[in-house]
């Protein structure tokens, strides 16, 4: 028996006041958290089971409290028990973005998406010494991209590593945390893509997934989403894209530097950051947590790494150890 389903069926009857009620599975996520959507009557809700052990809830509930207060379309928290890891929330629907994006609906749910983005990106300007959200800091960016290392290089695919290798890998890695750190910091929601946005009705996108914010790179978020690991779009179209929120955020007084090549190179690099922790993130789910199901997504996620290192100099050795270890997907 699942002795905390059980538990959270239990709790979630005596916070509604009801006897009956039906339970199903919502989603599971990357990580540790579940949900269920309780449905009473005509109202739905979502029960999130999040072991203590594994995180704090109580995050969840001040990033969503002050999300909400930005006008964002996030969940509500109507009932909260954080010694046990449960809270009971709002239903933002079962409509993924992931489902919804094709040639017709592409330029109206991204640029909701991009219009939300720009503000969460101005609540930091209340922020400025970061006391609300942690720092994406160097130890964190670097600790990130090792899960690519140990994860999908080491234990994935079998690889040890030379001395020069290895050396090669750490100069990289110190390069893409300095240029994440050379960006102006504003709130990260720092999973900002299609599995974690809603469709909705009213305040398009509903955005879910948000516990793990910090205060980092202006850019993080923007190629969270326009390359997306479940999805990918045409260099062209992306860059189109970029230069736009580059605009938007502009005229919004997000303090981006006003220099075009600057964001874009900001953007990519940081993109290859991403990229690189995503793979470990996914060999890792595969190995560790026994959910195979990601492992089809890193051709698309390294296939970013191999078409950006190709386009910059100082990302050569990148793109050459890539080829040397014989990955799949990159020739």
């Amino acid at each position: 028996m699942d002795k905390r389903f059980e538990a959270l069926k239990e709790w979630t009857a005596r916070v509604l006041g009801a006897g009956a009620f039906d339970i199903r599975p919502a989603s599971a996520d990357a990580s540790f958290r579940r949900y269920f959507r309780i449905t009473l009557g005509q109202q739905s809700l979502i029960a999130m089971d999040a072991p203590p052990d594994k995180g704090d809830t109580r995050a969840y509930v001040a990033i969503a409290r002050r999300f909400h207060a930005l006008g964002l379309n996030v969940p509500e928290v109507l009932e909260e028990d954080h010694e046990r890891g449960f809270l009971l929330i709002t239903d933002l629907g079962e409509q993924l973005y992931l489902r919804n994006l094709n040639e017709q609906t592409v330029e109206r749910l991204y640029g909701d998406a991009l219009g939300a983005l720009i503000v969460l990106q101005a609540g930091a300007s209340g922020d400025s010494a970061g006391k609300f959200l942690p720092d994406y800091d160097a130890g964190l960016l670097t600790r990130e991209m090792e899960i690519f290392r140990e994860w999908y290089l080491g234990r994935h695919l079998g690889l040890k590593l030379s001395a020069g290798q290895n050396r090669v890998l750490d100069d990289i890695f110190a390069q893409l945390v300095h240029s994440a750190l050379s960006q102006p910091r504003v709130w990260v929601h720092r999973d900002y893509h299609s599995r974690n946005l809603m469709v909705t009705r009213v305040n398009n996108p509903g955005i879910l997934d948000f516990q793990d914010a910090v205060l980092g790179p202006v850019t993080y978020d923007l190629v969270s989403l326009l390359r997306d690991c479940y999805i990918a779009w045409p260099r062209a179209r992306v860059e189109d894209w970029v230069k736009g929120y580059h605009e938007l955020a502009l005229q919004s007084g997000i303090p981006v530097s006003e220099d075009d090549a600057r964001f874009l190179r900001w953007f990519d690099l940081m993109g290859v950051q991403r990229h690189l922790k995503a793979t470990g993130i996914f060999a890792r789910l595969n190995h560790r947590d026994g959910k195979p199901g990601y492992l089809g997504d890193i051709p698309r996620t390294l296939g970013y790494v191999r078409e950006v290192s190709a386009r910059y100099p100082e990302l050569q050795p990148l793109q050459a150890l890539l080829r040397e270890l014989k990955l799949p997907g990159v020739a």
